[in-house]
């Protein structure tokens, strides 16, 4: 064997796990110990079985650069993704086909003039939140991460789909027996048949019946109407028209709004309910946006154009997006063996990039677990590597939303600081829950107080 190719099938170290099943217990235990472990203990690549599978970490910037942008010709979507296309079907976050179609269909809707224009919607959304929390009685918790589902879905069908989602109440419910769903057949390798009538499969069919019934309903609604991309239901009747069938244009189209609900909602509200959290963890940094948003906004009505004067409270936003990732983790699968970093990765090998513990890595973040949104300044900003933050992924496939998510998540942030306290209820331990998304596990129990003068 020459010394080239011995090079290339050098292997990453990684832990050896039970015969058979190798890490899939550990796995199933604590998904998001269990990677943080694997970054700690093994560094910058990892390789470890579950079953018959076999998987990469990488934890370098470097290498995640490699995998999302320098050769991601070879990568598709791997595992945990691809065990979601039974419940998100071939929408954009699934796809492997043609989803640069797919995307250039949908990244109008998500253009910085667009999300300017939308801002309006926004803060209208915002001052409804705020409102009704000022009504709450200040010693009785409220689930945040339940009204901030509640804030997204609403903003989301009126700047994309020009509907009412705020009275379907039913969809962050649905949305989560999807993810339950997915994680499911991930752990279990798609051992358990998904037509066995066990609890789990059928509030997953319940759920996706529902969220069917929702976008068929609003595909009914536009499909007489003359030709509008002002909503993304109208461009994406658009694009699905050449299709060869009636039901394979209404299948493909209820994969998109499925999956557009789906990440139009819940990475956002993932980011605010840990972004609360964070502030009440840190009530000197509450306090700094508190004092920002009265000097920016004073009483008024905020606009699009605050959004530049708010530069703490962005930062504090990207500094909880830092430690708590909504996108935890970016599955690939190799199409043909490759390189990274020196190790081999063979053809058919799943490859994991981490956001949540390249965000965690102390060769690259002094003091990695201390929040400080100090680390977003300008200064530091410029410094930086560009793959060691990757909230919102990278490469072509980076989120199409992120525009979108930003302006909700500052502007509603500054709201509701400049006049409210949110306190996590006493003796609740906030835990981490990685899903599809990284969710608050159980809710996030909050008292809403008026802040102080």
């Amino acid at each position: 064997m020459t010394a080239t190719l011995a090079r290339r099938r050098r292997v990453p170290p990684g832990p050896r796990g039970l015969p058979m099943v190798g890490q899939l217990l550990a796995v199933g235990r604590d998904r998001l110990g269990f990677i943080e472990a694997l970054a700690r203990d093994y560094g910058d690549a990892a390789r470890f079985r579950m079953g018959p599978k076999v998987l990469y970490l990488f934890n370098h910037p470097d290498f995640a650069r490699h995998v999302l942008h320098d050769n991601h010709t070879n990568y598709h979507k791997g595992i945990g993704l691809v065990h979601a296309k039974r419940a998100l079907g071939e929408g954009l976050l699934t796809s492997d086909g043609d989803w640069r179609a797919q995307r250039r269909a949908i990244q109008p809707a998500f253009q910085r003039e667009r999300v300017a224009g939308a801002a309006v919607d926004i803060i209208e959304e915002a001052a409804k939140l705020v409102q009704r929390w000022r009504e709450r009685d200040p010693a009785t918790p409220v689930d945040v991460v339940a009204e901030m589902t509640r804030f997204t879905l609403a903003v989301l069908g009126r700047v994309l789909l020009d509907t009412d989602l705020a009275s379907h109440e039913a969809i962050g419910e649905d949305f989560s027996s999807i993810q339950d769903q997915a994680m499911f057949e991930m752990m279990t390798l798609n051992a358990v048949p998904p037509w066995l009538p066990t609890a789990r499969n059928r509030r997953f069919r319940e759920a996706r019946a529902d969220l069917e019934q929702l976008v068929n309903a609003m595909i009914d609604e536009r499909a007489g109407q003359p030709d509008d991309e002002n909503d993304l239901v109208s461009r994406l009747l658009v694009m699905y028209r050449a299709q060869p069938t009636e039901a394979l244009r209404r299948r493909r189209m209820c994969d998109e709004l499925v999956t557009l609900l789906l990440a139009g909602h819940e990475t956002t509200s993932s980011t605010l309910g840990w972004t609360w959290y964070m502030m009440d963890q840190h009530p000197d940094v509450a306090d700094r946006v508190r004092a920002e948003a009265r000097a920016v906004l004073g009483d008024r009505t905020p606009t699009f154009e605050d959004m530049h004067e708010l530069r703490y409270t962005t930062m504090v936003v990207q500094e909880s997006m830092r430690l708590y990732p909504a996108v935890w983790v970016l599955p690939r699968k190799a199409l043909a063996d490759d390189e990274i970093g020196g190790y081999h990765v063979p053809a058919g090998a799943d490859v994991l990039i981490s956001p949540y513990t390249l965000h965690r890595n102390p060769a690259f973040w002094d003091d990695p677990l201390r929040f400080d949104p100090e680390r977003f300044s300008p200064a530091n900003t410029v410094a930086r590597q560009r793959y060691t933050y990757i909230p919102f992924g990278g490469g072509p496939r980076v989120c199409v939303g992120s525009n979108l998510g930003m302006a909700e998540a500052v502007l509603v942030t500054a709201m509701v600081a400049r006049e409210l306290r949110l306190r996590l209820k006493p003796g609740h331990q906030v835990v981490g829950e990685a899903m599809l998304s990284l969710r608050v596990r159980g809710g996030l129990p909050m008292m809403i107080q008026p802040a102080p003068q």
